[in-house]
């Protein structure tokens, strides 16, 4: 059966993907694909300036929450998929920067997924140019169909 990945992480756009995703597609007793739901937590380090003095010593403080802001996260999904009574879905937390965890080398070629869903972070024009598109570094390497979810703007 072809793999499908969901990556989540703790933003709205991020769930609003795994929602749509179940009820587009995992709302039948017979799914078409296999679910696995995908975390990426950075490694603390990254969190944190190393050239700081006194650096080393908060690595652990911010490891420790990085590992409550996973398993939140996690949790979340899980919430999401129990409410829409998906049941056959595999969890997972992977070490390492989202775009290699996802894409570059692991969880793509891993479980030889044939979709990769991802939920748009919605950035306007500039701050997409400081900070880059993470969906279109996706689109352009990983190893397989990449959707991007996009979550509707509430009008006023």
């Amino acid at each position: 059966m072809a793999v499908m990945i969901v990556a989540v992480d703790e933003s709205d756009h991020s769930m609003y993907a795994l929602e749509w995703t179940l009820d587009r597609f995992f709302s039948s007793s017979n799914p078409p694909f296999k679910l696995r739901i995908v975390h990426a937590k950075l490694p603390a380090i990254s969190a944190v300036c190393v050239a700081e003095p006194g650096a080393a010593e908060i690595l652990p403080f911010v490891d420790s929450d990085l590992n409550k802001m996973s398993n939140r996260t996690i949790e979340k999904a899980k919430q999401i998929c129990r409410s829409k009574s998906v049941k056959d879905v595999t969890f997972e937390v992977d070490h390492g920067d989202p775009r290699q965890v996802l894409c570059e080398c692991d969880a793509v070629d891993k479980h030889l997924a044939s979709i990769l869903v991802i939920g748009s972070q919605g950035y306007g024009d500039i701050k997409r140019a400081v900070l880059g598109s993470v969906s279109d570094y996706y689109s352009h390497h990983a190893h397989c169909t990449v959707m991007i979810v996009k979550k509707p703007k509430l009008k006023h």
